[in-house]
This record gives C-alpha cells, structure tokens and sequence, in this order.
C-alpha cells in the first residue's frame, strides 16, 4: 500500500485542518446525544464504535454518507447484527479523546477503532504525550472489556514541524499498534487526500465519494474482526 501523500496541495490542505476542524467544536450537548445512542442499542445488536475526529463525524455532509455510516449499510445489507455507533467529534485531540471516553464505554463496543491523533500532530503536540493518550485511551477499552477488538487508524501530517517530527509521527502508529497487539489501518486517507475531486470545498474533509474510497479502505479490517 502506498502510503505517501498525493502532492505538496494536500501538505498545505492537511497542515489547516486542525484550524477548521477547532471551529467546526461540536455542541456538548449533541455530544452526549452521540454517547447515549449506545445505550438504546437492542440486546441482541453488537456495536461497531467510531471514535474520532471531523472526518469520522463525516463533516460537511450527511452523517449516513460517511464513512461510519456506509459501515452501518453494509453492516444491514449482509443482515448482521451490528449497530454502528458515530463517537466522531471536530476538532478532537488524544487528550480530548480520553476525558470524553467514559461517556461511549456504558455499553460494551464488540468493535472498537479509533481515529484520532491528526490534530495533535499538526498542533505540534509532543508526540510521547500523543502516543501515551492512544494508548490510554486503549487500555481504558482493554480494561473494562477485554474481549473488545480494537482498530486503530493511522495518519500522516506534513513536515511543518520539520521532517523528523512528521517522519517519528507517521511510525507512531505502527508502533502503538505493535505495543498494544490492535490492528491497525496504515492510511486513513489512502487516495483520497489531496485530490480535489473526492474532496468538499475546503479542500480538507472528504466528499461524498471520498468518503466511500474511504470505507472500502477501512472495511476490510472490519470485516475481518467480525467475521
């Protein structure tokens, strides 16, 4: 799998995306909404649980068109029972990440991946803090359901914090994976970002169509964990 960014255009794009995600902040209150749904998950459903930033909330277009959501249609379209819970937040950090954690842990997630650390990385976060949040946020699952399969998604920044910073962010999430024996999606945005086409306006969070290149990215790892 080619992991290399499409074009100095998505360098630039990618290293805004923390500003627009910080001003896109989520309401509290539907926040909460998000978590509860869980709770009114049917006793014979399992839970499939996005955790993440803007481009798990699927920003800009319809929640059922993004990524999450094309989960739960394939999920319904093999007749699985599956729920699939949208834990996505704009603008979220690791750190964000884990104070809001209990809050989706009520109900037990049979599937649990997590999107989160871009932000960080174009905050220019230390990146020891980062990866220490990931895995807390892993070991927090870990611990109060040990039988949840956890995926974690990897990304990659541009070298504004210099290319040894980009280079040591890019290798953390094949580390924590390793570390914490969780699968790991190498790409989140394998060919998507960058190319204007599968990208909204702002050049930033994925279209339609680009979130559908998305999902075929990541289902196969679903698949396998349900299977």
């Amino acid at each position: 799998m080619n992991l290399t960014f499409k074009g100095h255009s998505f360098l630039l794009l990618l290293a805004v995306l923390v500003i627009s995600c910080s001003e896109q902040k989520t309401e509290t209150a539907k926040e909460q909404h998000t978590a509860q749904e869980a709770a009114k998950v049917k006793s014979d459903e399992k839970i499939i649980l996005f955790f993440g930033n803007s481009l798990t909330a699927a920003y800009g277009i319809d929640p059922e068109d993004g990524f999450a959501g094309l989960t739960q249609q394939r999920i319904d379209s093999l007749g699985l029972d599956y729920k699939v819970i949208n834990g996505g937040l704009s603008g979220e950090t690791t750190a964000g990440g884990l104070s809001r954690l209990d809050w989706f842990l009520e109900e037990k997630p049979d599937v649990f991946i997590l999107e989160l650390g871009g932000n960080d990385g174009l905050r220019g976060i230390e990146l020891s803090e980062t990866k220490n949040n990931l895995i807390k946020i892993i070991d927090k699952v870990r611990s109060k359901f040990p039988d949840t399969k956890i995926i974690l998604a990897g990304m990659q920044i541009p070298p504004n914090m210099g290319q040894a910073y980009a280079a040591e962010f890019t290798a953390m999430y094949p580390e924590v994976a390793k570390e914490k024996e969780v699968t790991l999606i190498p790409f989140l945005l394998e060919n998507v970002g960058g190319i204007p086409e599968l990208n909204l306006p702002d050049g930033i969070h994925p279209t339609e169509e680009g979130h559908q290149i998305v999902f075929e990215t990541i289902w196969p790892f679903i698949k396998n964990e349900i299977e």
